[in-house]
């Protein structure tokens, strides 16, 4: 049975509106779900005390902390976990198919990617490269932590190999749009963050040294190609490629909202973002320089001389 053989951890933080869906698809599968909540203020720890599961406080720091604290303070005592997000739930036949697969795993399987499968206002998103995402999510117990990054985290596997099941994970918030463009926002400045992060640079790079799936051939996309783009240019040419070549188009209205903000409006919003802390270094550096050629005058036989600025005359390069 699937009880003895997977546990379930969800992150939550006021997650009424999504929980029940995400609970529901697992009572199939009558296993163990663990609860890591950040102090919501909504319903939520009664919904998850309705469907039985193990309730767990922790303060939220990032999305990475929290899951490897789960994983290292959670008395998991089943052979494979699954990290699912509150507003994403198992499809019927996904929940079969686990019961099916993980009864009979291969020794050098450690763990499996599954397909999530987007919806925005009540549409599955299909294209613009969004249909199929391949995520690992379900792994060996003990063999997975999470790249301690602020956005675009994953699992990494200490050793083994990863496999696909066949179906997928549905994803969709029930929240709204002005909690999407609002969460957006602070993803938003997370990326910037991790962009400007040497360490979380160095980080990221045990995805792609550790196991080769969709999520490194992404990363190495966005680090090497994508960053190599004008600011804001890079933006309109990804929505442009996504929604053109991509057929984003024949996701409807929908996704022409959808393409558009998370496209185009959120990587704009991350490049503006960045262009504003690399103008307001520019501004300090010229300030402080300013100030040393005002303080480090000197008058030689009558004559006043500066010393000269290099940095002045060879202006600011941005490195990303």
């Amino acid at each position: 049975m699937a009880s003895q053989l997977i546990s379930f951890i969800i992150l939550t933080l006021n997650e009424e509106k999504n929980l029940p869906c995400s609970l529901k698809s697992l009572q199939s599968l009558d296993a163990p779900v663990y609860i890591v909540d950040s102090n919501s203020s909504d319903k939520t720890i009664d919904i998850a005390k309705h469907f039985n599961c193990q309730v767990y406080q922790h303060p939220f720091e990032s999305h990475a902390k929290q899951v490897n604290w789960a994983l290292e303070n959670l008395p998991i005592s089943t052979p494979w976990v699954m990290r699912l997000d509150a507003d994403e739930r198992l499809t019927p036949e996904l929940a079969k198919e686990l019961t099916e697969v993980l009864a009979n795993v291969p020794e050098d399987v450690a763990g499996y990617q599954v397909k999530r499968r987007v919806f925005f206002m009540g549409r599955w998103i299909r294209h613009g490269g969004y249909y199929p995402t391949w995520l690992m999510r379900i792994w060996r117990t003990g063999y997975g932590t999470c790249e301690q990054r602020l956005m675009d985290e994953h699992i990494v596997l200490s050793e083994g190999r990863i496999a696909n099941l066949k179906h997928d994970i549905i994803d969709e918030n029930q929240k709204g749009l002005s909690f999407w463009v609002d969460k957006h926002n602070r993803y938003a400045d997370r990326e910037v963050q991790d962009i400007l992060s040497a360490q979380s640079r160095e980080l990221g790079d045990a995805l792609a040294v550790k196991q080769f799936s969709q999520a490194r051939q992404r990363r190495w996309v966005k680090t090497t190609l994508y960053s190599r783009f004008p600011l804001f240019l890079r933006a309109f040419i990804y929505w442009l490629l996504r929604y053109t070549l991509g057929l984003g188009f024949l996701d409807g209205t929908e996704g022409l909202i959808f393409h558009f903000l998370q496209g185009f409006w959120y990587r704009f919003l991350v490049d503006a973002k960045l262009y504003e802390i690399f103008r307001h270094r520019k501004l300090q550096r010229t300030a402080s320089n300013a100030s040393t050629i005002e303080q480090n005058q000197v008058n030689i036989a009558g004559n006043t001389y500066s010393p000269l600025n290099l940095d002045l005359l060879t202006g600011d390069h941005l490195d990303y």
